[in-house]
This record gives structure tokens, C-alpha cells and sequence, in this order.
């Protein structure tokens, strides 16, 4: 008998890559949390998003020399285990978790939501189910295929995000009373305090520059594209939700006539009125679907690996299709899970997310600090030391500022979360020492 090779079907090239990184975080994200994070930042929406990108670069560096080093699917879990040992590997793989398996519930949601406000006779659970059902297929047969669909829906959001701005700054243009001059008295006092605050919401976006690593087996030369991938998707999209954000507050410096959870939709229906505005909700929950797809892509690669070492049950986790070359069992499980999603609202579905990403964002900056303990001495270099030591520091310092910044209730359910991890952990080592 033949023993089933576990290895996962190489497919994707740089721009694949980073594709399936864009797609993650949805660009058009800046819009759909425009006025939440408005009203957050006290109106300084752009610099609340340059101070997130800044946080995320220095912590997308760590990863990037993390990939470089590990071209594993497992992400912060493989590099954390190579590092730190498995036993704490584990831990900041389950934390993670939280981040990678209940997200794609959370943005099935949103789009079931969108769908619903656009047809209210068709029920949410029906829009959440038929989300589940079309990205679970497509991630079945392989991303391979899900990739080109992904292609054209990321090209449709780079069309509307470029349509929305152009639209605001012809706005601009014909009104005497807004201009694009930067106002520097936003960058003292307790405006400073609002742009940190809303930088907090702000990483929110970002999250899924991470997700790339988890492609790492499935991608043509990993560990040169892998690392270009990650700090390319985050760049990008930094730029995209600074410029974007930037055009839009300057349009409408105050929103306050708008509803801040719809201000965006309102915004678009003002500078183009309501055809471009059916368009634009249209594509959001494109957008939803796109992200859909490569969340439950990321999220399944990373059990997956998981099972395939045995910390989850190889069994069930650790099993590909033997046509497809896909985590199918994974893959259905993410689809389960995100069935929750027909009894939760976005409030409570969201708040202890962030509390897994954050976790291993400090774990991966802290094993890219231990790697260069292990360098040869000649190899300690100036350059080693800043993508070692500096870039790494800077990351851990404002990820865990951004973690104590959490809510209540992200805090509470992700240390209850860590918790069971914990218990799991001491009955797989009292397993293992029988």
C-alpha cells in the first residue's frame, strides 16, 4: 500500500500571491468601516490609517524574514514552533485560530447583511448559506481555480475604488468650501489621542498580509515570493486606505448628517448619485465574497498543517483530496463553522477576532529576534541586526499596544480561548508521555 503524500499542489506565482493577500483584506474595506472609524478617530481617518500602516509594516518585515527562512504553509504557527518548540507553537497556532477559523464566518455575515438591505424579502440565513456554499466549492476543486475568479473581482474593486475617489475629488473640485491641504494641528493633542484610537480599528483592515504565508507550499519559489507578497499586499493596501480615506474626508470633513455605519453608502449616492451608489453596495459584498474565499483558504491550510503534525487529529485534519490536492475536511469545517453566523450579529461575532492576530504578530516579531541568536558571527551583520533585531522590536512594542487597546469583551473570550488551548496542550503532553 501506498502511503498518501501529504503535499499541497504548487499554483501560484508572485502576483497570484499577493492577488490572494489583496483579496484577503479587501480593499474596499476603508469604505464599509468609513464612518465607524470616523467618528473613532475623530474625524482623521487617513492618519489614523498611516499610523496603522506603519504598526503593520514593521510586523509584516518579522513575517517576511520568518517565510524566508520557514517556507511552510503553517504561518505564525510553523515559525513560533521552529523557534520557540512546538509546545508554545501550538499555543499562538491555536490562538490564531480564533483570527483565521471565525473570520470567514464574520465577513459571510457582512455580506448576508449587504445582500439582505438590497433584497428584504430574502432572509439573511439564505445569502449566509449561499456564501458558504459557492467558496466552499471553489476552494474544493483548488485556488488554482478560485484565483482567477478572485482576479476579476479584484479588478472590479479597483475599478470602483478608483470610480468613488474620482467622483469625491471631482466634488472637491466644484466646491469652494473643501480643499486637499493637510491640516497639521490634527497631529497635537487630544487629536493625537483620536488617531491612535482609530488606528486600533484601523489594523483591523490589514489584517491579511498574515494569510499570504499560509499559501507557502502552494506557491512557485516560496521563499523569494512568499516575503515580496507579504510586504507588497500590505503596502498596497496601506496606500489604498490612506489615499482613499484621505479623499473622502476631505470631500465630507464632517459626516455627522450621515449614518455612521452606512456614512460611506451615503457618501457614494452624494457624489454620483443612486445608480453609482446600487453599484457600489453591488461590489461590496462582491468584495465580501472575494475575501470570503481566501479566508477560508488561509484558514484551512492552517489546520491542516496543524493535523498533518499530529496536533490536531491527523485523522481528520490532516487529509487532502486525493484529486484536487486540497484540505478538503478543513475546508467543509470552516464552511460549518461559519454557519454560526445565522445567530450572531457583526458586534459580537467581531470582538475577539483581533485577540488571536495580535497574539502571534508578537510571537512572529519575537521568533524573527531569536533567529538572530542563531546567525553565525559573521553573518551578524548591520543589516541582519535591522531586520533581526530593530524592525522586530518596533513591531512587538506597537502590536502590544494595539492588544491592551482591545475591548473588554475581545480580551475576556480570547483568554478563555487560550485557555482550552492550554488544557488541550497538557492532555496532548500527557498523551505523548504514555
Amino acid at each position: 500500500m501506498v502511503k498518501e503524500e501529504l503535499v499541497l499542489k504548487k499554483s501560484l506565482g508572485l502576483f497570484s500571491l499577493v492577488l490572494f493577500g489583496l483579496a484577503y483584506m479587501t480593499p474596499m474595506i476603508v469604505f464599509g468601516t468609513y464612518g465607524i472609524l470616523y467618528e473613532e478617530s475623530g474625524g482623521n481617518v487617513a492618519s489614523s490609517y498611516a499610523f496603522a500602516l506603519i504598526a503593520m509594516l514593521f510586523t509584516a518585515g518579522s513575517y517576511a524574514l520568518m517565510a524566508y527562512k520557514y517556507p511552510s504553509s503553517g504561518s505564525s504557527y510553523t515559525y513560533v514552533s521552529r523557534v520557540f518548540g512546538e509546545r508554545i507553537g501550538f499555543l499562538v497556532g491555536w490562538t490564531i485560530l480564533l483570527d483565521y477559523l471565525f473570520l470567514p464566518m464574520v465577513i459571510w455575515l457582512i455580506g448576508g447583511i449587504y445582500l439582505e438591505a438590497m433584497a428584504p424579502s430574502i432572509p439573511v440565513w439564505f445569502w449566509i448559506l449561499a456564501f458558504i456554499l459557492v467558496t466552499s466549492g471553489l476552494n474544493l476543486i483548488g485556488f488554482h481555480v478560485a484565483k482567477k475568479v478572485n482576479l476579476v473581482l479584484m479588478l472590479l474593486q479597483i475599478v470602483i475604488i478608483i470610480t468613488f475617489c474620482a467622483l469625491a475629488l471631482i466634488y472637491i473640485d466644484g466646491s469652494s468650501d473643501v480643499t486637499l491641504t493637510p491640516n497639521m494641528d490634527n497631529f497635537t493633542g487630544s487629536n493625537f489621542t483620536h488617531i491612535f484610537s482609530g488606528a486600533v480599528i484601523a489594523c483591523y483592515s490589514f489584517l491579511g498580509f498574515d494569510a499570504v504565508s499560509t499559501m507557502a507550499e502552494e506557491t512557485e519559489n516560496p521563499k523569494k515570493n512568499v516575503p515580496k507578497a507579504i510586504l507588497l499586499v500590505t503596502f498596497t493596501g496601506g496606500v489604498i486606505f490612506i489615499v482613499s480615506s484621505y479623499i473622502l474626508n476631505s470631500a465630507f470633513p464632517d459626516i455627522s448628517v450621515f449614518i455612521a455605519e452606512s456614512a460611506s453608502t451615503d457618501i457614494a449616492q452624494q457624489v454620483g448619485g443612486i445608480v453609482f451608489s446600487s453599484i457600489f453596495i453591488a461590489t461590496l459584498v462582491i468584495a465580501q465574497f472575494t475575501s470570503g474565499v481566501s479566508a477560508q483558504a488561509s484558514a484551512s491550510r492552517l489546520m491542516f498543517v496543524m493535523g498533518r503534525d499530529g496536533l490536531l487529529p491527523k485523522s481528520i485534519f490532516g487529509k487532502l483530496h486525493a484529486t484536487f490536492k486540497t484540505p478538503y475536511i478543513t475546508i467543509l469545517l470552516v464552511g460549518f463553522v461559519g454557519l454560526i453566523a445565522i445567530q450572531m450579529d457583526v458586534a459580537a461575532s467581531t470582538s475577539f477576532i483581533n485577540f488571536g492576530a495580535f497574539i502571534a504578530f508578537i510571537f512572529v516579531n519575537l521568533s524573527a529576534i531569536r533567529e538572530f541568536f542563531k546567525l553565525e558571527k559573521e553573518k551578524r551583520t548591520v543589516t541582519s541586526i535591522i531586520t533581526h533585531i530593530l524592525i522586530p522590536i518596533i513591531g512587538t512594542i506597537a502590536v502590544m499596544k494595539l492588544l491592551v487597546s482591545l475591548d473588554t469583551n475581545a480580551l475576556i473570550f480570547g483568554s478563555i480561548w487560550l485557555s482550552v488551548g492550554v488544557f488541550y496542550l497538557a492532555y496532548l503532553i500527557k498523551k505523548a508521555q504514555k
